[in-house]
């Protein structure tokens, strides 16, 4: 439900505050989303305390007989952000959903803060915010009255309501449009009030669920630097992505989750270790001058549209064996990249981690449930 996304901490108000929060939410249409939180940055000035925030052992959750988490297994230290990092379908938003008590275990030891998700799912939802996929605001009220309700949902007396949710319209850049309804804002201005938003709660953990889905380059790059603030605040989040320079930019570690279960996991340089060397990517003036080269280098990867080829870079000696083939009026670029996220997902599944083919889209699973 969306009091349970929006405000986990606050079960026990009235019933007739609820029934007025649910109602606001469904005709703006935001019936399965949560509210919107952050996260941070690998960073050396954060400090962890060597407490673990989220612990899940032997995890399962499937609808009829599709398995959507088959046995998944993750600590998350306090003062962290670790990265879920998968293609739609592979069990992520399923994953948060049970962790934050919306959605029910098939089986699994899950707690989160210290408390049993199942038997004390109350004192979960007061040490938590969650985010979905997409803006849960309320689309009728104004930004300042969506800060309020939270406010009042938060039971915070009048007067620090107020000073509370004047500096968070100015602290995410709102104050100008605090009075506009959110309706008229920007996708970056929506998910930076979602922010706020869950804010106002103070939450020492924070799940984000593909919080950045839908964002253009820079309100990413905003969000990002938000959740960075956070992190050096010692907040821990559960992030979920399918964009690999996200999990790259924010997690101190990553949990690659494939086929209902991680199949890797470690900090970003772990990770990318992994893969040896990279890749090298050559760019040709002619179909000709690439076709010849890739009869000679049948390990390559060939682009005949886009004119380019592309070898696993295994070091000196593979580097040497492609340029000794190269003429230099052929090619108008050469570019050697290091291993990426992409790089090791693809090893380790033999397929992309930001797109799957005939992947069951589990949030529609979870609808039907």
């Amino acid at each position: 439900m969306v009091q349970d996304r929006h405000c986990l901490d606050c079960i026990d108000l009235g019933h007739q505050l609820m029934e007025l929060v649910t109602a606001t939410r469904s005709a703006a249409g935001s019936k399965d989303k949560g509210l919107t939180l952050t996260h941070g940055q690998p960073s050396s000035m954060v400090r962890m305390s060597g407490k673990t925030a989220i612990s899940v052992a032997g995890l399962h959750k499937g609808y009829g007989d599709h398995d959507v988490l088959t046995g998944v297994d993750l600590e998350v230290p306090e003062g962290s952000v670790y990265a879920l990092l998968g293609p739609n379908g592979s069990g992520k938003t399923t994953v948060v959903n049970i962790c934050s008590t919306l959605l029910t275990p098939d089986a699994g030891e899950i707690r989160v803060s210290g408390y049993d998700v199942q038997r004390e799912s109350d004192q979960v939802r007061r040490s938590i915010g969650v985010t979905g996929q997409f803006s849960a605001i309320d689309d009728y009220h104004t930004g300042r009255e969506n800060l309020k309700l939270m406010a009042d949902l938060n039971h915070l007396d009048r007067g620090r309501a107020k000073t509370v949710v004047e500096g968070l319209l100015e602290r995410f850049e709102l104050a100008d449009a605090a009075d506009r309804r959110a309706q008229t804002y920007s996708g970056g201005m929506k998910r930076r009030l979602d922010l706020a938003m869950t804010l106002i709660g103070s939450p020492r953990l924070i799940f984000l669920d593909e919080p950045t889905t839908g964002l253009d380059p820079r309100s990413r790059r905003e969000l990002w630097q938000i959740v960075r603030e956070q992190v050096a605040d010692g907040v821990t989040v559960l992030l979920t992505t399918q964009h690999l320079d996200e999990a790259d930019q924010l997690a101190h570690r990553v949990g690659l989750l494939d086929g209902g279960r991680i199949i890797a996991e470690g900090t970003p340089a772990q990770l990318k270790s992994r893969v040896p060397g990279g890749h090298v990517e050559v760019q040709f003036t002619n179909a000709a001058a690439l076709s010849e080269v890739a009869a000679v280098l049948p390990e390559a990867t060939s682009d005949p549209d886009a004119l380019t080829l592309r070898m696993a870079n295994d070091g000196v000696a593979s580097l040497r064996r492609l340029l000794d083939r190269l003429d230099d009026d052929a090619v108008t670029d050469l570019t050697v990249q290091s291993a990426d996220l992409d790089d090791v997902f693809l090893a380790l599944t033999g397929h992309a981690a930001e797109t799957r083919d005939g992947a069951e889209d589990e949030t529609k699973l979870e609808r039907a449930r």
